[in-house]
């Protein structure tokens, strides 16, 4: 039991409160360490996240060949034939006549008409309850129909029993044969065209009577289909599909032509300066922002707030504290900082992208340069009428530059300049991984983790501590409570004695 000043008068709770906050300095600071930790910790991870986007936009941009191989067409007649450069890396231009355009097979079959209406059982009913009728109640029987499209290597079998219907035999044909099919309402007729143009019929085979459908090819029902014809640079061919792919470029054939359609292709100087620059200038803001990191100034005097902090300030006070208090979390740190370093070398190095011993080139080259400002940490500048000038010349070169294949994919020195920079920032993502962790990490994975770990056991012993020594605190002034209460009854005693004689 604890007995607060009944017999000294002394405000005992806030004297042992004021000693426990004498005991428990210890404690804060540990606290406050465990806090700069975490706080370190979170900062580690969001420029690893910050570096992982980097890392896959680097591969979904610059280091893509589609990237140096954007063409531009010039063409004569974009409404009769259209053609864009897919994966092409040389140019492309002649003439392209269009005799006649590729079409798809078609086929029709007899009317389930009875005397001009759609009939179950002799009573009239309209084509939607038609199409949902049981075989069955239609009366057609069962069996199997083959369907080979043109082009399609082997027929498939289609099984109608009592229980199918005309949609439900309609939709198993889109779904598993090279025809779309449809039931007419108008003519009471199942139509099909074949999925893909080209030569050739559709052939049908088994109990396709049970549709009304012809087997015989050489019915005025069954058209086949035909390839394109066309005249490309003076050369008579066919292609089964209007559009097709020569050198990299896909062409489509809109309509036939009277006179022939010129084209020729360049390279799409805009597009590529557009994505050369975009990498310098998200190469600038990385850099900018990582030396504003490890360049942050560090205020020893504004250490973490405890709680009890915490509740004599008002929020903005707060805020401005805290503000300064993670400031310098990952000041000089030495892995941002050696990625840095090799950053800057790698944007100043040359790449052999030729044959020739000196067939070499630098970002320079790209009127690519390091600013004159020491300020600046490295950023890049760029002049971009010799970047055009470059592009224009030789987009291959360009491309090798960034994207040259090392000859060692663990050590891509003579690497293209993206690939060495890829390199570079994965190699650091590592080393912050193995300080940092990731957000799924287990404590005891990664430095930073085993070391607040080590701090969640010390803040547990330290207030295991503190709970004893509050105790003892409490039993000593509850013994020194009951000793004056008994010494003052003892007196008062003496007192009642002396008084009485």
């Amino acid at each position: 039991m604890r007995i607060s000043g009944l017999a000294t008068g002394m405000d005992t709770e806030q004297i042992i409160k004021d000693m426990m906050t004498a005991n428990r300095i210890p404690l804060d600071k540990i606290t406050q360490k465990k806090q700069y930790l975490e706080w370190q910790l979170d900062d580690y991870r969001s420029i690893n996240r910050d570096l992982f986007s980097r890392y896959n936009n680097l591969f979904d941009t610059i280091m893509k060949e589609s990237t140096f191989n954007v063409k531009k067409m010039n063409n004569s007649n974009e409404a009769a034939v259209s053609i864009r450069a897919l994966n092409a890396t040389g140019e492309f231009s002649g003439t392209i006549e269009v005799n006649s355009l590729a079409t798809q097979a078609t086929l029709h079959g007899d009317s389930f008409f009875d005397q001009g209406k759609l009939k179950i059982g002799g009573n009239e009913v309209t084509s939607e309850e038609f199409s949902k009728a049981k075989f069955s109640e239609l009366g057609l029987g069962t069996g199997t129909i083959s369907i080979k499209a043109p082009n399609q290597q082997e027929a498939v079998n289609i099984v109608v029993t009592a229980d199918s219907t005309i949609n439900s035999v309609l939709k198993e044909i889109n779904e598993k044969t090279g025809v779309n099919a449809f039931f007419d309402s108008g003519k009471g007729v199942i139509a099909m065209s074949a999925k893909n143009t080209g030569a050739g019929k559709i052939e049908i085979s088994g109990d396709a009577g049970l549709l009304k459908l012809p087997t015989d090819l050489a019915s005025a029902n069954n058209r086949g289909g035909t390839d394109a014809s066309f005249k490309f640079n003076g050369l008579e061919t066919t292609r089964p599909s209007n559009t097709f792919t020569i050198n990299g470029f896909e062409i489509n054939l809109k309509e036939p032509t009277t006179t022939a359609v010129t084209f020729s292709s360049a390279p799409d100087t805009d597009k590529v300066v557009e994505s050369v620059v975009k990498f310098v200038d998200d190469y600038n803001k990385l850099i900018e922002d990582l030396n504003a990191k490890i360049r942050e100034p560090k205020y020893r005097n504004f250490q973490p707030l405890s709680d009890e902090q915490k509740k004599e300030m008002k929020e903005k006070e707060i805020e401005l504290w805290e503000e300064k208090a993670k400031s310098g979390t990952l000041r000089n740190d030495p892995s941002i900082s050696s990625m840095l370093t090799s950053l800057r070398s790698i944007m100043n190095s040359s790449v052999h992208v030729g044959p020739g011993e000196n067939d070499k080139m630098s970002l320079r080259d790209l009127g690519i340069s390091t600013t004159m400002n020491y300020k600046d940490n490295g950023k890049l500048v760029i002049d971009e009428k010799k970047l055009r000038e470059a592009i224009s010349a030789d987009p291959n070169k360009v491309y090798q530059l960034f994207n040259k294949k090392p000859t060692d994919d663990k050590d891509p020195k003579d690497g293209g300049i993206a690939v060495q920079y890829r390199k570079v920032i994965g190699d650091t993502r590592k080393i912050i991984e193995k300080k940092a962790g990731t957000s799924d990490a287990v404590n005891d994975t990664f430095v930073l983790g085993r070391t607040l770990k080590s701090m969640n056991q010390q803040i547990e012993r330290f207030e295991d501590r503190l709970k004893m020594t509050e105790n003892r605190l409490w039993k000593q002034f509850t013994a020194m409570e009951k000793a004056i209460q008994r010494a003052n009854a003892q007196s008062a005693s003496m007192m009642n004695m002396f008084g009485g004689q």
